[in-house]
């Protein structure tokens, strides 16, 4: 298993002036390159690979979009080097329209965590008076306890997203990792 998967942090920084698709450095909170993640332009299903670095010679995990448009979108996610499924993410429907909200599924599609923006006051902020705002998402699991947080850096021109690992065993870490690129994609993208 990759040392990224290991790690209780790490950050997630978009390239900035990407021409087709879009590009995801991931950092140690040493800076140390610990993985390249590409999404797929043209692609009518959302499709992220992650490789150990901008060679791409080493491949890590793919989140794919299970269809090409749905408003409570899912995404699979695959560990590259043995093909298995570790997990999924989907994008809670209307609970997402004013306040962003996914579940964490396991690698049988039962739920395992959820993913939520802070606050309904500061998410209201960030879409009807300024994306300057940073975003904070608190993953919890089925009981409600904190197992990780990601937190948007203020920068408005690139997105850097800090993950924070609370408690390793209660999901898998690479369903965490992918749904931190995830989220870094999406939101990154609607900011």
């Amino acid at each position: 298993m990759s040392k990224l998967f290991e790690l209780d942090r790490y950050w997630i920084r978009r390239k900035f002036l990407t021409l087709f698709g879009a590009s995801f450095h991931v950092y140690a909170p040493d800076d140390q390159l610990l993985a390249f993640t590409r999404q797929k332009a043209f692609k009518l299903k959302e499709d992220i690979r992650v490789f150990e670095d901008e060679a791409k010679q080493v491949p890590l995990l793919t989140v794919q979009a299970r269809q090409i448009v749905d408003f409570s979108a899912a995404y699979d996610m695959v560990d590259a080097v043995d093909g298995v499924k570790v997990g999924a993410t989907r994008r809670k429907g209307w609970s997402s329209f004013l306040r962003d909200a996914w579940e964490v599924l396991d690698a049988d599609d039962l739920p395992v965590a959820s993913v939520v923006e802070d606050s309904h006051g500061m998410a209201l902020v960030r879409r009807f008076v300024s994306n300057l705002v940073p975003q904070r998402f608190e993953v919890k699991d089925t009981n409600g306890r904190s197992i990780a947080t990601f937190k948007q850096r203020f920068n408005p021109f690139i997105h850097k997203l800090d993950v924070t690992i609370h408690d390793r065993n209660a999901v898998d870490p690479r369903a965490i990792f992918g749904t931190a690129v995830l989220i870094s994609a999406i939101e990154g993208r609607q900011s």
